[in-house]
């Protein structure tokens, strides 16, 4: 239950091209207290509900519980949720011997297009992609339950 996960800004749309599959995924937030995030995903015609702890001091690591739950029961826990949500289209790409999942942002959050690499470990060695830009592992507006408070469109650019 403890994930390990790297996240990275994205610097050109070739992932495109490279991506095995996507999805698009929908999600609201019971709670966006960072020692409790309670979470509502519909991602294609799967429900989930997903519990995170507060991030390490590298932000690399936290505590995260998540359940499938049908799509019906999902949308039910989507009218208790916090205003603001997160709509986005997910890519799967393979590198190497890691799966990196790359989200393009949609309605408040449009133009962030951010990757996500999970890992066994913190110090794990991967190879990078040509479309990965800087790391922003740790740095919490770019959490979804941030984003759905503080929409990107409305940072100062």
């Amino acid at each position: 239950m403890i994930e390990i996960e790297r996240k990275y800004l994205v610097v050109s749309v070739d992932y495109k091209k490279e991506s095995q599959k996507n999805n698009r995924i929908v999600q609201g937030f019971l709670n966006t207290d960072p020692f409790r995030t309670v979470r509502i995903r519909i991602k294609g015609d799967q429900g989930f509900l997903t519990i995170k702890g507060n991030g390490n001091e590298k932000g690399t690591t936290r505590f995260e519980w998540e359940r499938q739950i049908p799509v019906n029961e999902a949308e039910a826990l989507f009218k208790l949720a916090e205003p603001g949500s997160i709509d986005k289209m997910r890519y799967e790409i393979r590198v190497g011997e890691h799966l990196w999942e790359v989200d393009e942002f949609f309605g408040e959050n449009e133009g962030l297009i951010v990757a996500e690499i999970e890992l066994k470990h913190e110090d794990e060695s991967f190879e990078r992609p040509s479309w990965l830009g800087v790391e922003v592992t740790g740095q919490s507006k770019y959490y979804n339950a941030q984003l759905s408070k503080n929409p990107y469109k409305k940072w100062q650019h």
